[in-house]
């Protein structure tokens, strides 16, 4: 048995190529994303994920950093081969539901509307 998600740290857990993952955005990972996303603060980032609209490449990146967060040992070429039982819609809602977590704004319990894929 794999490790449990704890909601309280920002943690998810997610299903992809069959098996179940913990993601995380930690700081480190937030980091990694104000770099990728080249936003210079926390703020910066949370605006650019607040418009809902995602391109692949952006859930790539956000779900890599979820799985290295999460202490996972995936590349995000390692991420876009992989599969999730709903597609792209599977990925967008792990993508939220991570961003959810860290970011919050409602209780834990909430599920967020996934991102729309540009």
């Amino acid at each position: 048995m794999g490790a449990r998600a704890n909601r309280h740290r920002g943690e998810i857990e997610a299903c992809l190529d069959g098996e179940t993952r913990v993601l995380c955005l930690t700081l480190g990972a937030l980091a990694e994303l104000e770099t990728a996303f080249a936003v210079d603060s926390l703020t910066g980032l949370a605006e650019r994920f607040s418009s809902g609209r995602l391109k692949a490449e952006d859930l790539i990146r956000i779900i890599g950093a979820g799985l290295r967060g999460g202490g996972n040992l995936f590349s995000d070429e390692d991420v876009a081969a992989m599969a999730v039982a709903e597609g792209l819609a599977g990925f967008a809602r792990i993508a939220a539901e991570l961003l959810q977590a860290t970011f919050g704004g409602g209780g834990a319990e909430q599920n967020p509307p996934p991102p729309h894929p540009a």
